[in-house]
Formats: structure tokens, C-alpha cells, sequence
């Protein structure tokens, strides 16, 4: 048990969770400003923004502080760019169905918690499926080791 917790809490997983918190919280912002803003009949485009938001942010922090990728060049930035966003769109869309459905089939829209939208609140659970599948695509196909 002792190694099984050690292979998964080192310096990688733990950076990735910091800056997994990070980009939550970019993603979070944005979505519960420009939601507040535009009304829950566009929660679709406040979901959009605060994903190009926050993917972009989680780039520019993975690459060289989570997976050590200090290539910038262009061939292999031709390759990791579209890759890390190929897996962000899948799971944005995996996060933006569960937020329709939130609103949709469960009304999170009309409690709040705290003073919080409970729209985005609901944004919580799904934000921790969201962060380890990217981890995930991260990891296996974005930025592995050759």
C-alpha cells in the first residue's frame, strides 16, 4: 500500500493537482462571471470561454512545470498543441453535457450555496472527472516520455 501511494503521490501528480486546482479555478472564474452576466440561457457560452480560458492556462503551466517539456520548437509544438487540445474538447464535452444536464434535469440553477450559483457548484464533482482524464491524455499521449 506504502508504494502504491508513493507511485501516485510524487512530484508529477502533485504538481498536476496544483496546477489542476489552478486551471479550475481560471475555469470557474470565468464561468461564474460571464454566466452571472449573460443568464443561464447562454451557459453554453460561458462554458466555451472559461474552457479556452482555462486549457490555455493549463498548457502553458503542464508543459514545462507538470511533464518537464522544454522543446518549444515548432515540430514539437505542431505535435503537443493540437494533441493536448484534442483531449481537452473531449473532455469538455464530457464537462459541458454534465453541466446541461445539472441544469437541465436537476434546476442547479435555482439554489445557491454560500452565495454561489449552485450551477456552478454542480461544476465541482464534474470538475474532478474532468482533471484526471486530462491527466490522463496528458500523460499517455500529450507529453510521454520517448
Amino acid at each position: 500500500m506504502k508504494k502504491l501511494f508513493q507511485k501516485l503521490l510524487n512530484r508529477e501528480t502533485v504538481l498536476y493537482l496544483v496546477f489542476g486546482v489552478l486551471t479550475t479555478l481560471v475555469n470557474f472564474l470565468v464561468f461564474d462571471r460571464l454566466n452571472a452576466a449573460l443568464g443561464e440561457k447562454y451557459v453554453l457560452v460561458s462554458e466555451t470561454a472559461a474552457f479556452v480560458a482555462a486549457v490555455l492556462f493549463a498548457f502553458f503551466t503542464n508543459k514545462p512545470f507538470v511533464f518537464r517539456s522544454k522543446d518549444w520548437s515548432a515540430r514539437t509544438l505542431a505535435r503537443e498543441i493540437p494533441t493536448f487540445f484534442g483531449g481537452r474538447i473531449l473532455s469538455f464535452l464530457i464537462e459541458a453535457g454534465l453541466v446541461v444536464l445539472a441544469r437541465d434535469a436537476f434546476h442547479a440553477g435555482q439554489y445557491r450555496l454560500l452565495g454561489v450559483n449552485g450551477l456552478t457548484v454542480a461544476k465541482v464533482p464534474i470538475a474532478v472527472v474532468v482533471v484526471i482524464l486530462n491527466y490522463v491524455f496528458s500523460k499517455l499521449l500529450v507529453f510521454k516520455k520517448k
